[in-house]
């Protein structure tokens, strides 16, 4: 399974897969990390793995023109799978029309459950919530934030002394597996 990874914050999960990766626990490449931020972490952390790095400022750009440069850089790749992480912008119709079924994301909840809330937000109404179990969730991109079909979910459940920061943590380990889990079973289906 060959990936493209866009991302704009500190590209933890972009460690997990190249780990898993480099011990063969995933069969797959990264062809190459695009952000929107040109001082994103992400991006040193891929140029820290040898991996080929691109970024595209959003400044002064709509979101389709934004979309259509990006679609440009990626279409020099010959890739499987573009799969976002902690990638902060919503894509517009046409880009995710574009590559339909090609994209995923990672969501820390269990979408249905508090779509549309980011980072500690999510967390927040979790537990503001009183749920019993929380999670994430790998999913399609589709035109309607956080509303693809799942590919799989992951869960935990809460505890009586959790904070947000606390579950964010937790949860944000089940993302790494749950990264590493869809990819694998998507390039199953590929086969």
């Amino acid at each position: 399974m060959r990936l493209s990874i866009l991302g704009s914050t500190r590209g933890t999960h972009l460690h997990t897969l190249v780990e898993a990766i480099s011990v063969g626990k995933l069969k797959a490449s990264i062809e190459i990390v695009i952000s929107n931020k040109p001082d994103a972490l992400i991006l040193s952390v891929a140029k820290n793995y040898g991996l080929k790095t691109f970024s595209i400022k959003a400044e002064n750009l709509s979101r389709e023109d934004f979309d259509a440069k990006l679609a440009t850089a990626l279409s020099e790749y010959d890739f499987d799978l573009i799969v976002l992480i902690g990638y902060m912008r919503i894509l517009s119709p046409t880009f995710v029309q574009h590559w339909r079924h090609k994209i995923i994301n990672i969501h820390p909840s269990l979408l249905p459950a508090f779509e549309g809330k980011m980072d500690l937000a999510v967390h927040k109404a979790v537990l503001e919530a009183k749920v019993p179990e929380t999670g994430c969730t790998v999913h399609y991109v589709t035109d309607e934030v956080d509303r693809g079909p799942a590919v799989l979910q992951k869960k935990c459940k809460i505890l009586q002394d959790d904070t947000p920061e606390t579950l964010k943590a937790r949860v944000q380990e089940l993302e790494g597996l749950a990264l590493i889990e869809a990819i694998d079973l998507l390039s199953k289906n590929l086969a």
